[in-house]
């Protein structure tokens, strides 16, 4: 495959594709390479989940133990948590899975190129893929490949990685972006602070509104939110509404009081939340420093 652009369908050479595993990302990540021309020729699962997501979206596919998978590549994806990850990379290497020529991809957000060391001293070419999105598992998923971007980390300064690993991303159909290796953790940090804790976030006030009597909070939350994410992404913090924003401490301080009565957990996480909003407010000259001094002062009262 030229690291040059992206091959069409039907162009050669195709690869052989095996997936380890075929969780969420994988069994995806694996119908991808193949709607992308590629051969996807084996594949582990274990779960009765994996196994019908491999039926599913991989049904060419034999289903094998993951050295076997490994063994019958061109291209090996490993779709693996991030702890199993290094075990399972020196499990291959050791049973002697691996030869020079592969190209070894794992999608691990949290761990760069630097994990698939021992599989690059078989001779192979290691490349770390991490999609930024969430994963069903389900074929609807590889077209939303499409609106997402895919973090690309190799090892060195050789350009030659960097291309294959980008040419690949393109081939699943997303935007390929460097991350360099020693950015790695923080990129991981920044998606999952996100990401995680939005749902959580998102969870939380759903709560609250049905202790309001709201009966259908999802509806009531959708809008407000929808446009709450669009002004963060696309005017940063100026987009920032809300009581905190205006230093109208007297309605910081009732919310506080509402939340400890209901639940204290959830007051102290919005102090904090409202804390830093505070601060981020001020930076930006959204909030002047007098009246971010009070809003302090207010949620300084709730520790």
């Amino acid at each position: 495959m030229s690291a040059g652009r992206p091959a069409r369908r039907g162009d050669g050479p195709r690869l052989r594709v095996g997936v380890v595993s075929a969780g969420r990302v994988g069994a995806v990540l694996g119908a991808a390479f193949q709607r992308a021309g590629h051969q996807v020729v084996a594949v582990s699962a274990v779960s009765d989940a994996s196994r019908r997501r491999a039926e599913e979206l991989l049904p060419d596919a034999a289903i094998r133990p993951p050295d076997e998978v490994a063994s019958a590549a061109d291209l090996v994806l490993l779709a693996v948590p991030d702890d199993v990850l290094p075990g399972l990379v020196r499990g291959l290497v050791a049973t002697g899975s691996l030869r020079s020529g592969q190209i070894v991809v794992h999608t691990c957000g949290a761990h760069g190129a630097e994990v698939l060391e021992p599989a690059a001293e078989a001779g192979v070419l290691p490349l770390a893929l991490h999609p930024a999105m969430t994963f069903t598992g389900r074929a609807e998923d590889v077209e939303r490949l499409a609106t997402a971007c895919i973090a690309v980390t190799a090892a060195g300064v050789d350009e030659a990685p960097w291309n294959v690993g980008e040419v690949l991303a393109l081939e699943l159909g997303a935007e390929p972006v460097r991350v360099p290796q020693e950015s790695r953790r923080i990129y991981h940090t920044a998606l999952t602070h996100g990401a995680n804790h939005l749902v959580t976030l998102v969870n939380e006030c759903a709560d609250l509104l049905r202790e309001a009597g709201v009966e259908v909070p999802d509806r009531m939350m959708a809008p407000i939110l929808s446009a709450s994410l669009d002004n963060a992404l696309r005017f940063g913090d100026r987009g920032l509404t809300g009581p905190v924003s205006r230093g109208d401490v007297g309605t910081v301080r009732a919310h506080l009081a509402a939340l400890h009565e209901l639940s204290p957990e959830q007051a102290a996480a919005y102090a904090a939340l409202a804390r830093r909003t505070a601060e981020r407010a001020e930076q930006a000259g959204i909030l002047d420093p007098h009246a971010a001094a009070e809003v302090a002062e207010a949620l300084d009262e709730e520790q």
